[in-house]
């Protein structure tokens, strides 16, 4: 079991104990504790294996430590599947509805007897939801929409908890008899936020034995099918994996099918019947003959353009790129030169101002800047003027210890409901660098935010827009806000949108980094790193910044850091 898997169990643990209504301490313990798990930068399966104290890591007693272990070792959690077997399951699931909590949750199933998504659709379709204490008629039209987001998210799965499945099958794939190629396809090759299945092309000299092997994956809950040379798998979390064995000849070609997107693939198969060509999973052929389909760049060359790269493929203009030599040179990690949005203690961070530093020193970075909260933000300890003035004074001292590396003094600051800031200009005044940011009246009309968000930029020592729209990934819609207006604005101002790399957020999404791209808007690839692992969430920035189309001169954290200076200047 890989870190993210362990973290999901942890918050599992956590939502079952909520809706119990059990000791919030311990509620607490197992979300602070998965928090850690999945922001780790090492394998927690490698350090128990060699044996390494896990109640060192911060959050994690001995209890939760030897529960770590049962994991690693059995796959499972006795503790899980106890309360699993107390609680409803279609409970857990209504967590994802915005505007219920666990105590709204547990109301509503001991009031009205509600257990799953449609039913709680059908009680607010009815107006039995208002009618209960605590709820009322705009948190009914709130569960409702709610509702419908949940069903559309179903069991899509986010990128980042993805990946860990595909680590974990890819080695186990590696140990399987004659195998020779393994990648996965399909949404997850695209980067897209979210996937909902995974799709393994394999090649082997006896794909029957790489079947019997890959069936035997650890945590799977059911096998759907095992022939040949494909088989599908469910595993215990629900993700569907399905493996196909190919013959060598057809790799290239079906890695592009499976890959897609259908509209992607549609387009070049039209380029190609106008040239006499038919193009399928298993190659491209003129007339009966095969002349493409080992290499996935034959496919493109097949019909004269070169290899579109997979974060591009959804039909939204790379095939004319690729026909008149304008396809973008993708941003990679290696281009990124400093991180602009991270939290230290003195906000809701875990490690101090050095220990950020240091930790992208390591990373090979050349500047960073320290962007705590405002003290509007007060569960997070957010600082008023005064703790910034202390707060600046500590970035002094540590720029004198910490060699190598610029640490620019910033703050990310509440943006108010009426669009003016949570300090005043003279504290703005006196930082290299001002985020300001969204945390609070999600529910102001399209017209309302606009017109907050706008004046907030319009302030002169605003630089960047944090996380723009302000979604969660699966739980939380954006906010209603123009973004063009609010980009335009930007442009006349000479402020920046962030792309938030938080696998939960990636704000901005790929249609909007595209939409910047085009207007000429310039983004900052930020982690909001709140310790030192989460700075390793720069490469799920990166994805999405490449569906988005974006390339190292749209970033202004590529910058070297005089360039970076004056960009900040407005």
């Amino acid at each position: 079991m890989v870190n993210q898997q362990i973290a999901q169990i942890f918050y599992r643990i956590a939502d079952l104990l909520e809706i119990k209504g059990e000791n919030p301490f311990r509620i607490r313990a197992y979300r602070n504790a998965a928090r850690t798990i999945e922001s780790l930068g090492r394998n927690l399966q490698e350090m128990v294996e060699q044996g390494e104290d896990l109640t060192k890591l911060p959050g994690i007693g001995k209890d939760l430590a030897g529960k770590i272990t049962e994991i690693i070792e059995t796959g499972t959690l006795a503790k899980l599947q106890e309360l699993e077997a107390q609680v409803p399951p279609g409970l857990v699931e209504l967590l994802k509805v915005e505007g219920l909590g666990p105590k709204r949750i547990k109301i509503l199933h001991d009031k009205l007897g509600i257990t799953t998504l449609e039913e709680l659709k059908n009680a607010a379709a009815h107006g039995e939801i208002h009618r209960l204490p605590g709820f009322g008629k705009k948190l009914e039209e709130l569960i409702m929409k709610g509702v419908v987001l949940a069903k559309k998210e179903g069991r899509r799965f986010r990128w980042a908890l993805a990946e860990s499945y595909v680590l974990e099958l890819l080695n186990h794939l590696g140990k399987a008899p004659g195998l020779k190629k393994a990648e996965v396809a399909g949404s997850f090759r695209r980067k897209k936020d979210t996937v909902g299945d995974l799709d393994i092309l394999v090649t082997a000299s006896q794909p029957h034995r790489v079947i019997e092997h890959f069936v035997r994956f650890p945590g799977v809950k059911n096998i759907i099918s095992k022939g040949q040379t494909r088989s599908t798998l469910i595993l215990t979390s629900d993700l569907q994996v399905d493996l196909r064995a190919v013959e060598a000849e057809s790799y290239g070609s079906a890695l592009h099918y499976f890959t897609g997107s259908k509209a992607h693939n549609i387009a070049i198969r039209s380029i190609a019947q106008k040239a006499g060509l038919k193009i399928n999973e298993y190659g491209v052929f003129k007339g009966d003959k095969r002349i493409a389909g080992r290499e996935e760049k034959d496919i493109f060359s097949a019909v004269g353009l070169p290899f579109i790269e997979p974060e591009l493929r959804e039909n939204r203009g790379e095939i004319e790129a690729a026909a008149t030599a304008k396809l973008p040179q993708l941003i990679t990690q290696k281009d990124i030169r400093g991180d602009l949005h991270m939290h230290t203690k003195w906000s809701d961070g875990k490690y101090s101002i050095e220990d950020m530093a240091r930790a992208a020193l390591r990373l090979g970075y050349s500047y960073i800047a320290i962007t705590d909260h405002s003290k509007r933000m007060a569960i997070t300890k957010g600082l008023d003027d005064e703790k910034l003035r202390q707060q600046a004074e500590e970035i002094e001292r540590v720029r004198e210890e910490v060699k190598g590396i610029t640490i620019l003094k910033g703050i990310e600051v509440d943006i108010l409901e009426d669009g003016s800031l949570d300090l005043s200009d003279e504290a703005l005044s006196s930082l290299d660098i001002v985020i300001a940011a969204v945390h609070s009246k999600f529910k102001l009309s399209r017209t309302q935010q606009t017109r907050r968000i706008i004046k907030a930029l319009e302030n002169p020592y605003v630089n960047i827009l944090a996380h723009p729209t302000g979604r969660l990934i699966g739980e939380r819609e954006g906010y209603q806000v123009d973004m063009e207006q609010v980009m335009n604005k930007a442009l006349e101002k000479g402020c920046f949108l962030e792309l938030n790399a938080q696998p939960a957020r990636l704000d901005l999404n790929d249609v909007h980094l595209k939409l910047a791209k085009d207007m000429g808007l310039r983004v900052a690839v930020s982690t909001d790193s709140h310790n030192t692992d989460s700075l390793l969430f720069m490469r799920y920035g990166i994805n999405q910044a490449r569906r988005g189309w974006i390339e190292p001169k749209d970033v202004i954290n590529t910058q070297p850091l005089d360039v970076l200076l004056r960009l900040l200047r407005r």
